[in-house]
C-alpha cells in the first residue's frame, strides 16, 4: 500500500472567526449602552379624554355631572368664581439628563355661585408658571437641645416596673 499523506488541516477558517469575536463582543456592548439610553416616558396628573370635555355644555352642567364625567380635579381654587383645573403632563427622561417636557394640557372649568358651569377652556403650555420655594423659615417655640442634652435629659426618666 502506497503510504499517503495527509493534507494539512487548514487553519484559516477558524482564525478568521477568532478575527470576529472582538468586533463583535464590541457590537453587541454598544447595542447594549445604546439600549440602556432610551428615554423614559413619563405620565403624570390627570389626562381626561378631551372627547369628553367637549361634551361639557356651559350652563346646561352642574359640578357633581362634571365629577362624574372626568373624575376630581388635579386642582381646585375658590376665590372669588370656584374654578377647577384638570392638569397633566409627559415627560421624557434619557439617562441620567434631566426632564424633558413634551406635553401639558391644562383644562380649566368655571362654576358660577349655583354649581353649573360658566366656562371650559383648553390652556396651553405657556399659561402655567414655576413655583418658586421661599427660603425663610418658621420659628418654632421650645428649647433646641444638643444630643448630648438630649441624652443627659432621658435619664431616670424612665421607670422600671
Amino acid at each position: 500500500m502506497p503510504n499517503k499523506k495527509k493534507a494539512p488541516v487548514s487553519t484559516s477558517v477558524p482564525s478568521r472567526l477568532a478575527a470576529w469575536r472582538p468586533a463583535a463582543a464590541v457590537a453587541l456592548t454598544a447595542l447594549v449602552i445604546a439600549g440602556g439610553c432610551a428615554p423614559r416616558v413619563d405620565n403624570r396628573g390627570n389626562n381626561v379624554d378631551l372627547d369628553l370635555v367637549n361634551q361639557i355644555e356651559p350652563g346646561k352642567v352642574t359640578r357633581d355631572q362634571v365629577l362624574a364625567k372626568l373624575g376630581s380635579p388635579s386642582n381646585v381654587t375658590r376665590l372669588g368664581t370656584e374654578n377647577w383645573y384638570y392638569i397633566s403632563e409627559n415627560t421624557e427622561t434619557t439617562a441620567f439628563l434631566a426632564p424633558e417636557l413634551t406635553k401639558r394640557q391644562i383644562v380649566q372649568i368655571r362654576f358660577n355661585e349655583h354649581g353649573v358651569v360658566e366656562d371650559v377652556a383648553l390652556l396651553d403650555q405657556g399659561a402655567s408658571e414655576p413655583v418658586e420655594p421661599v427660603d425663610r423659615k418658621t420659628p418654632t417655640a421650645g428649647n433646641t437641645l444638643g444630643m448630648i442634652e438630649q441624652m443627659l435629659s432621658n435619664i431616670g426618666r424612665f421607670n422600671k416596673k
